[in-house]
This record gives C-alpha cells, structure tokens and sequence, in this order.
C-alpha cells in the first residue's frame, strides 16, 4: 500500500507567537526593579542638595555626592525606562538603546579596570588629584565631610599622602597669618580611637600639623589615606572582583535578553507579514 505525500505546511496561527513571555517580562521586572532604585537615587540626591545653602552647593559641584547620585540615578532611569517600555511594548527601536547603552557602559567600566591595572602609577596620580581637591572643599560640603571623615576613620588614615595635607583647606592652613581657630589642625576623625572613649573629643586635632611625625603619631593617623587605600586594594583583589563581576553580570545579562528578545519581535514580524500574504493569495 503506498503512502500518502505529506500536505505541504501552511503558515502558523494568529495565536503562534515567537516571543517568548519568559525572556519579555524577566527583562520588564529586571528593569523595573533598577528603575525604581533609580528614583530613589534620585530623590535622595535632590533632598540632599536642597538641604544645602546656595553657596556651599555652588562652591563644590564637581566633588559634590549629591550631584553624583543625581546624575547616575538619572542616567539608570533613562536607560531602564527604554527597557522596561521596550519589553512591554515589544519595541525594537527602544530594546535596540537599552542594549547599546548597557553595552558601551560595560565596555567602560572594562576600559576603566584594564587603563586602572595598566597604568596604575597615573590612576595613583588621579587618586592624589581628587583626594586633595576634596580636602580643600572640607567645610564647603557637609555630605563630603562625612565621606572623607567615614573614609578616615575606616581606613585609620589622615590626609592624601600624609597628615599635613590638611594645611591645603583654608581653615586647617598651618601659616602664621592665617586667622582661623582651626589652624595647624586636622579633623577629629584623624585622631586615634580609644575603646574607653565613650565621648568622641572633636578637639583631638588642634595643633597637629605643628608636630612632627612622631610626636603627633600618639595623637592621630600620620599616614595618608593613598597608601592605605592601595594597600587595601592589594589586600582585597578577590573581593573587588567579586564586586566587579556582581556588577557586570546583571549588564550582561539585560544584554543577552535584549537581544534575545529583538531576535523573537523581528521573527514575529516576518510571521505576520508572511501570514498576511497567504491570506491574500487567492489559492490560500
């Protein structure tokens, strides 16, 4: 008995579709969830500047926190909000900016690590650089004081490469005309911590820059907080790239979704448009 010649196939149903609902809406929560974080970001910067007076906030704007946190929360949300809308409406165009601008920000910060590693005498440099432009704006910036004091206690150190760096902000200047009360002296977070201490002495510093290395060494952190910083580094590679990689794959990942899901919506578009010309063909 011969067998019958299979029916040639036809085009798929309406109800077929190549997206897949897994990979549309784990990228809709997934951006989601980092445009709300962006929000807050956000928010906290404004109230933060807000809080400030008009001349400290103008003084200190390019090591100012509050700008940073506006600015990367702004950025976060334009770029998830492209993903977020993206995936829901299936457009192209905006999953096609979500994933190229995730890409260039991950080929940045891989650009950053390896320049970082390679020139690493000129990132000390860099380091040095916005380490005393922060010292200089101390008083200036009352949410840059708390980083550089919270800085200082962490790491026991005072100063860039040394105690007396202090001597370049206005107030702790060492020289003889300068009029301050603070001259010659260090923020208290320089001064060495003791266990029984159970009021912190904001005074500890005074006259600090005047002595010598180690008469003051009693009295506060004399190394600068450079050198501490790399040796740390040094000490904490694995944790660095821990934190790195935690970084780079959720980039990654909205990376391969994005695309994954361009792929499926240009699949589905040649479906329909495959399907409309079969209903069209009067043999259909």
């Amino acid at each position: 008995m011969a067998r019958r010649a299979a029916a040639p196939a036809g085009p798929l149903g309406d109800d077929f579709s190549f997206v897949s609902p897994v990979a549309k809406y784990v990228l809709f929560f997934f951006n989601l969830l980092f445009w709300l974080i962006s929000m807050v970001m956000v928010a906290v910067g404004v109230y933060a500047r807000l809080l400030k007076h008009a001349e400290a906030a103008m003084a200190c704007l390019a090591v100012d926190p509050a700008i940073l946190l506006i600015v990367v929360g702004v950025l976060t949300f334009l770029i998830t909000f492209c993903g977020c809308v993206g995936s829901l409406r299936e457009n192209i165009c905006l999953l096609q900016v979500f994933s190229v601008c995730l890409t260039i920000i991950f080929l940045l910060q891989l650009a950053a690590g390896v320049l970082g590693f390679v020139f690493s005498d000129q990132a000390r440099g860099k380091v040095s650089e916005i380490i005393n432009g922060a010292i200089v704006h101390y008083r200036d910036d009352l949410d840059l004081q708390n980083l550089i004091d919270f800085g200082q206690k962490e790491f026991s150190c005072c100063g860039g490469v040394s105690y007396k760096d202090w001597s370049q902000n206005m107030y702790f200047n060492c020289t003889a005309t300068n009029p301050s009360r603070e001259r010659c002296a260090v923020p208290f977070s320089c001064c060495l911590r003791h266990a029984e201490q159970a009021v912190i002495n904001t005074m500890c510093g005074h006259g600090m820059q005047a002595r010598g290395y180690l008469e003051a060494s009693a009295f506060i952190h004399t190394n600068g907080c450079i050198d501490k910083l790399v040796n740390w580094t040094h000490s904490n590679l694995f944790l660095l790239g821990g934190i790195t990689l935690g970084l780079a794959l959720p980039q990654l990942v909205g990376i391969v979704l994005a695309q994954l899901l361009i792929n499926q919506i240009r699949d589905q578009i040649k479906l329909q448009l495959y399907n409309q010309q079969h209903r069209a063909d009067p043999w259909y």
